[in-house]
């Protein structure tokens, strides 16, 4: 795994792993379920990535979204690729609602909602609560 995916908790955060790509739990959460969609190669600009990375993105969206909306039931999704301090190809993965959500024992409201996500009023979660959400979301993507 490359320096970014271990900077984002790798491998606690694990909620799913595909052939191409990780899927992590944000370790800061401004809406309940964040995450983070990582690229497991070392390219640093989208377009390096290897055609079958851009093939599999199809399946792993798909894959995610469904977790996402059964697990939170987001109103919208926001994708953001901001790659400014980490490097390597990654996207934050912001599950939209309106209020708030709750799940062990942390609630989190989209203090954007319905604007741009607040990243600045992200909770984080301690260790256990983390183990917690973790647990949780890898239900959703079917992995143990």
């Amino acid at each position: 795994m490359n320096e970014t995916i271990r900077r984002f908790g790798f491998p606690q955060t694990l909620v799913g792993d595909f052939q191409h790509w990780v899927v992590l739990l944000r370790p800061a959460q401004p809406t309940l379920g964040s995450l983070v969609l990582a690229a497991k190669g070392e390219a640093t600009a989208f377009g390096d990535l290897p055609a079958e990375a851009h093939a599999e993105l199809a399946a792993v969206t798909k894959a995610l979204e469904a977790a996402l909306r059964q697990a939170v039931g987001y109103a919208k999704i926001n994708y953001l690729m901001l790659m400014m301090v980490d490097p390597h190809v990654h996207f934050h993965v912001i599950p939209r609602y309106e209020g708030a959500r709750e799940q062990a024992g942390i609630s989190i409201a989209d203090a954007g909602w319905p604007g741009q996500p607040d990243l600045g009023s992200a909770v984080k979660p301690t260790a256990e609560q983390r183990d917690a959400l973790v647990a949780w979301l890898k239900g959703y993507f079917g992995a143990g």
